[in-house]
């Protein structure tokens, strides 16, 4: 059996995930568990040795995950995603800590993001630390729709690796427009789910504090013109949340006279 599996969720993620492939190398067995790609996703998994699972029955993040990691094959579980990058410091954290094999702590990674021509270091974008390297039977994701996160066995100790985890997320505007519009989505499927409502005033409330502690409480003007940027597009995104399950409720949709 493979020790470490190192596990990527993917859907048409080619031009990202070649260089987070390439710093996998060291995982006893790479899994690509994509829910249907349509460009080279696959493609480029296989040429660098990974094990590809296609399931395109895409349930969102939390459940994908959770799928992904039945497939895997090792005792210790690496979740990465397509546009982060394990970097050759980090690779040797991970290592070290497979080799204490203490299956009772699970460790977590400091995210550095990229995004708009810049790393972000402010906003509350750093260190942004997300559980990723556990042992299989302490640790699994919850089946949250989107902001899926790891929920670790009672007992089991968390630690944190000094090494960063670089996170190239945006590549574009355009990018950034469709992955909110899509998280926005998932999560009005997440309140419906739940019985929540929402309307467009908590959505102004949420946006205009989003704001206020991205660029100021957190000191995102600090990263400058990225940083104002960004502060924007999240008050743009928290609004779309609460708007999207709004128009579910409100909006019937065109007369039939239309």
């Amino acid at each position: 059996m493979p020790r470490l599996s190192a596990v990527i969720i993917t859907r048409n993620a080619a031009r990202k995930i070649e260089a987070c492939l390439e710093g996998l190398a060291f995982a006893d067995e790479i899994l690509v568990y994509d829910g249907g790609s349509h460009d080279e996703t696959t493609g480029m998994a296989l040429r660098h040795g990974a094990r590809v699972v296609t399931d395109t029955d895409w349930q969102d993040y939390g459940i994908q995950r959770r799928r992904a990691q039945q497939e895997a094959r090792g005792d210790w579980i690496l979740m990465v995603d397509a546009d982060e990058r394990i970097t050759p410091e980090l690779a040797v954290e991970i290592q070290a800590a497979l080799d204490a094999d203490d299956g009772g702590t699970a460790y977590a990674m400091a995210r550095r993001t990229w995004a708009f021509g810049r790393y972000l270091k402010h906003g509350g974008w750093w260190p942004d630390y997300v559980t990723r390297l556990y042992q299989r039977d302490h640790g699994g994701y919850n089946d949250a729709l989107v902001h899926e996160r790891v929920e670790l066995k009672p007992g089991t100790r968390l630690a944190y690796m000094r090494s960063p985890l670089l996170h190239h997320t945006y590549s574009n505007l355009h990018e950034y427009l469709v992955k909110s519009a899509g998280y926005a989505r998932s999560w009005a499927d997440d309140n419906e789910r739940s019985g929540q409502k929402a309307s467009l005033v908590s959505g102004i409330v949420h946006a205009a504090a989003c704001f206020l502690r991205m660029y100021l409480m957190r000191a995102g003007f600090l990263d400058g013109k990225a940083g104002f940027l960004l502060a924007v597009l999240s008050t743009h995104s928290t609004f779309v949340k609460y708007a999207h399950p709004w128009l579910r409720e409100n909006d019937p949709g065109p007369p039939e006279a239309w």
